[in-house]
């Protein structure tokens, strides 16, 4: 009888009740192809594996990550609630030693959720990983994280929650956003100016292989997590970098995507996309499943899988080594640059558009950091969006300094005196949440 190396846990939540519309790409059948594979194949019945059942998520649990507006239940379903409650099932077990690895194959999807919610965008509302570590923090006193990202779009909304934070380092290998959606992940993104150098992207080319992939974790990744030294490494587990996805241009396979687990071992892997629903997805869950518990993936092979057919052209491999070495310059001169930055300021702003392209909802944001040596700095961030909605959210970061915490209080109280339909205060420190309701619509 097999035996896990790594007793490792899963979670499967297909989200019977939420779906965009029924023949949207981002729907329940994703995980039932799965299901039916990991049962076909007995993964249930090698000694190690584990399921659990996802767990519900507080409403507290999501106000610790992000400013729903209006609220909350404005802006999620219960199937939010579970999926988020998957990750954190498997976290919760992983703390208390019922577990070496874990894996949340759950839906909704979260990582283009940012602190700021109007709405869905990429086809995410809540942000699962987010609400994860955030949870590991509260809970079990968890600092330092790693959260890479491997779905082929960027992971725009976990980079936005974590801009300013620089106990959580953010890596995003992704198709390059010149040519594929939200059009970001670029290089040159590198956090805020109290954590510089802690967002790392990495921008592929199309057409980019299991070579391309595997010499990134091997010569840039693995390097740079073997520097930071995180606690836990979380893994956003999208697969749609596969080569027969609908919406991507990549040639992942996945034989590649386990050997990518197997150098990573992260601790958990909580699903993001991946929109090949019978080609791909349950070779691939399979084979990842196999590669966190320790055990021979090799006869895993999906349906057109050519090697030579996928292969990446010489150009395709030149290119990933030049952004491979401009990655890691960056990251070993990150001090000096964030010197620069900081120099002589007291605080920063930053100005965007944010375009929520599944609710068609336009937001206007400005934030402001404090320059701080002590702390991630306090944090306001005002937001308008064309639903008419225009808020405030302050946060005061955990292990907040006694200036910042006074600077975020001084900017929430003062909220009244603003344009502002409402106020919010995330106090991480407190684990507190409280909400001051302006003008009424």
């Amino acid at each position: 009888m097999l035996k896990a190396l790594n007793k490792t846990g899963l979670v499967f939540f297909p989200a019977f009740d939420w779906a965009i519309d029924p023949t949207h790409p981002e729907r329940e059948e994703r995980l039932l192809y799965t299901q039916d594979q990991v049962f076909e194949e007995g993964i249930l019945d090698i000694e190690g594996i584990v399921e659990y059942k996802p767990s519900l998520v507080s409403d507290m649990d999501i106000k610790r990550v992000h400013f729903c507006v209006p609220d909350v239940f404005s802006v999620t379903t219960k199937s939010h609630f579970i999926s988020a409650g998957g990750a954190i099932t498997m976290g919760r077990a992983l703390m208390e030693k019922e577990i070496e690895r874990g894996f949340a194959l759950v839906r909704p999807p979260g990582h283009h959720s940012m602190r700021v919610v109007h709405g869905n965008r990429g086809f995410c509302n809540i942000n699962n990983e987010a609400i994860l570590v955030e949870y590991l923090r509260r809970h079990y006193g968890v600092k330092r994280v790693a959260i890479v990202d491997t779905d082929c779009h960027h992971g725009d909304g976990t980079q936005d929650i974590y801009w300013h934070d620089p106990d959580t380092l953010f890596i995003s290998i992704h198709q390059d956003g010149r040519t594929l959606y939200p059009g970001s992940g670029f290089m040159e993104e590198l956090g805020g100016p109290n954590a510089f150098g802690t967002t790392v992207n990495i921008p592929l080319p199309p057409s980019t292989s299991d070579e391309g992939y595997l010499y990134t974790i091997e010569h840039v990744v693995l390097p740079i997590l073997s520097e930071f030294k995180p606690e836990i490494i979380i893994n956003s587990a999208g697969q749609d970098n596969h080569f027969s996805d609908p919406l991507t241009n990549m040639n992942f396979s996945a034989q590649g995507y386990a050997n990518l687990t197997r150098m990573l071992k992260p601790d958990i892997a909580v699903l993001e996309g991946g929109y090949s629903i019978e080609g791909a997805l349950p070779y691939v869950n399979t084979g990842l499943i196999l590669a966190l518990a320790g055990l021979d993936y090799s006869g895993i092979v999906e349906p057109g899988f050519d090697a030579a057919r996928i292969s990446q052209s010489g150009e395709v491999t030149r290119a990933i080594k030049r952004i491979g070495e401009t990655v890691l310059s960056h990251w070993k001169t990150r001090k000096d640059m964030q010197e620069k930055i900081r120099r002589g300021r007291d605080f920063i702003e930053r100005r965007r558009t944010i375009m929520y392209d599944t609710d068609m909802i336009y937001e206007m944001q400005k934030d402001e950091i404090r320059i701080c040596d002590e702390c991630a700095g306090a944090l306001k961030i005002d937001s308008s969006a064309d639903t008419g909605q225009h808020i405030l959210g302050v946060t005061i970061p955990t292990g907040a300094c006694r200036v910042c915490r006074q600077t975020a209080l001084d900017w929430y109280d003062q909220a009244g005196k603003g344009p502002y339909d409402r106020a919010f205060l995330q106090d991480r420190p407190n684990d507190e949440y409280k909400e001051n309701i302006l003008k009424r619509r």
